[in-house]
């Protein structure tokens, strides 16, 4: 199993505002803890995304990758609006470990996503063989759309099914109608199927009956060749009680599927997606 998307940081109030005082997510997550969560769900290679916006991350994520095996890929941060941004992706593109680049959209107005100087940068990332991963709120969809449109060249990973307005018992119509919009562009290369669990409100159970049918319907919506496992530790951990239990339930969910289907899933299809080495 490849795990899409993970974190890691050295925890301080300082670097980390939005971290709740009290919770798993308030200590540091780094490469032993990786390693044992990893190790009792099974799963044997990861990809390591940004959780802050300085270059410095980048450069951190990728000093942690090459202490093994298990982190096969990092998705980074460079300042993409910046003028110079061609020399950090010049540095960063000569590891081979470096995958990605992502910018934390989510908290952006929606007219973030259509700058000029942003997407100056966005379309450097086809010529250093990069992939860009797109975060963002279901509300934001439409204006992403018009962000995908703009760049063909550029392959995209949506992370966490873009965050839905999760409630028990239902699909959001209107994520629905979004996501088949952005399955249909070509250069949208995959889905990850993770961070559900924290978009459901604080006062509403995770209902498994809800997971499943937001599975079933990015299946439907974007095909086996395009979704992939990712788990989102450790933020899933504000509602999860362990990294396994988000990996068990993701081998329930394919559980029915193809061994072929299955794979894809759960290993290949991010292998495809970020380009990995072997």
């Amino acid at each position: 199993m490849l795990d899409t998307h993970h974190h890691l940081w050295t925890y301080s109030t300082d670097e980390y505002p939005w971290i709740p005082a009290g919770t798993p997510l308030a200590q540091d997550q780094l490469l032993p803890e990786l390693e044992e969560a990893t190790s009792a769900a099974g799963v044997t290679g990861t990809v390591a995304v940004q959780a802050r916006q300085i270059v410095e991350e980048s450069s951190a994520l990728l000093e942690i990758a090459d202490q093994g095996d298990l982190i096969r890929g990092v998705v980074g941060w460079v300042p993409l609006i910046s003028g110079t941004v061609e020399q950090d992706l010049e540095q960063f593109s000569a590891h081979p470990k470096f995958v990605g680049v992502r910018h934390v959209l989510q908290d952006e107005e929606d007219e973030y996503f259509l700058r000029d100087d942003f997407h100056r940068g966005l379309s450097k990332l086809p010529a250093h063989d990069l992939r860009y991963d797109l975060l963002l709120f279901q509300r934001q969809i439409p204006v992403a759309i018009q962000l995908v449109d703009r760049q063909p060249e550029l392959g995209m990973i949506i992370d966490h099914i873009a965050k839905p307005e999760a409630r028990s018992g239902r699909v959001e119509q209107d994520w629905r109608k979004g996501m088949r919009e952005l399955a249909k562009r070509e250069n949208v290369l995959g889905v990850k199927f993770s961070g559900l669990a924290t978009e459901f409100p604080d006062d509403d159970d995770i209902a498994p009956d809800t997971i499943r049918a937001y599975f079933e319907e990015t299946l439907e919506i974007f095909g086996p060749h395009r979704v992939m496992f990712g788990t989102d530790w450790p933020v899933c951990l504000l509602r999860l009680e362990s990294y396994r239990q988000w990996s068990d339930a993701i081998i329930d969910l394919t559980s029915s599927l193809s061994s072929d289907e299955k794979n894809l899933i759960l290993r290949k299809n991010g292998e495809t997606a970020y380009q990995l080495k072997s």
